[in-house]
């Protein structure tokens, strides 16, 4: 029993961790979520979560295969491109120039820590480009970033 409950409390603590550190870093709007995985089951998993919600994956870069091309190493770090037009259009319409920052990239990287999936937050995006915070758009590509990185952490 005392087993069990020392076993319950470890767990607990260890998912409260993982919840509290997927936050954005007020300084550079990044947001970091650590992963359970590696760089390529996790882009993977990415990839498929995107798929699942309905999104377009555009492009997965491999960043690491590049540098090993030219005979230089990195750890492995791999860039997933995606988009949902019904969220993109309307921020591109309402601020042209997000085209540059659109579709969504995030980089699956291995640190020191473990594997990590970093993105812009989108408010960073909406303000970057002169569009309000509660732009529905932002709203929307904040929760879905949220679900998708959390889906493949997981």
């Amino acid at each position: 029993m005392l087993d069990f409950a020392f076993k319950t409390f470890v767990a607990t603590l260890a998912v409260t961790a993982w919840m509290t550190s997927a936050k954005a870093d007020d300084s550079s709007g990044l947001v970091h979520v650590p992963s359970a995985h590696s760089v390529e089951q996790t882009a993977d998993n990415l990839v498929a979560a995107v798929e699942k919600a309905g999104a377009k994956v555009f492009a997965r870069i491999d960043h690491a295969a590049g540098g090993k091309s030219v005979g230089m190493e990195i750890p492995a770090n791999q860039v997933v491109i995606f988009g949902n037009p019904q969220l993109g259009t309307p921020v591109i319409r309402d601020a042209p120039e997000a085209g540059l920052d659109l579709p969504i990239r995030v980089v699956v990287i291995e640190t020191d820590d473990g594997t990590v999936l970093v993105y812009h937050d989108p408010k960073t995006l909406a303000a970057a480009h002169g569009l309000p915070a509660d732009h529905p758009s932002i709203g929307k590509m904040t929760g879905a970033l949220k679900n998708l990185t959390s889906a493949a952490a997981k």
